[in-house]
């Protein structure tokens, strides 16, 4: 004669729901699998970085909540970048950590679609 398992509480499932929502957020957060897909795109971030030099002349500035973002003028083209939000005006040579590549990248907020974009740790006005 076979034991009927007991069934999970509902304080039991939904702490599991919990724990697995956790895990797949922090995994979509922290997981370096963006780099493989740049690759595989053919545009991977060391690439973009060595092209671009990761400085530019900042040619025009774009404020949102939480970032600014920056058109910069490198060494052989013309480029976005979003940084944290950050002090600087036209003109001004900032230097910038890379960190990740998006191409048609749309922002909402400023009702406007990039080519491509390269989001940043920090940017720094090197004047």
């Amino acid at each position: 004669m076979r034991l009927a398992k007991p069934t999970p509480t509902l304080e039991a499932v939904l702490k599991r729901s919990n724990l697995a929502a956790a895990f797949f957020i922090g995994f979509a957060l922290f997981s370096p699998l963006h780099l493989f897909a740049e690759k595989a795109a053919g545009n991977s971030s060391g690439t973009a970085a060595s092209a671009q030099g990761n400085e530019g002349k900042v040619l025009a500035t774009l404020d949102a909540p939480g970032y600014t973002y920056m058109e910069l003028a490198g060494t052989d083209k013309r480029f976005w970048i979003a940084a944290p939000t950050t002090k600087v005006k036209v003109g001004d040579r900032v230097r910038f950590d890379q960190s990740l590549v998006m191409k048609n990248f749309n922002s909402k907020t400023l009702n406007r679609t990039f080519d491509q974009i390269i989001f940043v740790n920090s940017a720094t006005v090197v004047n």
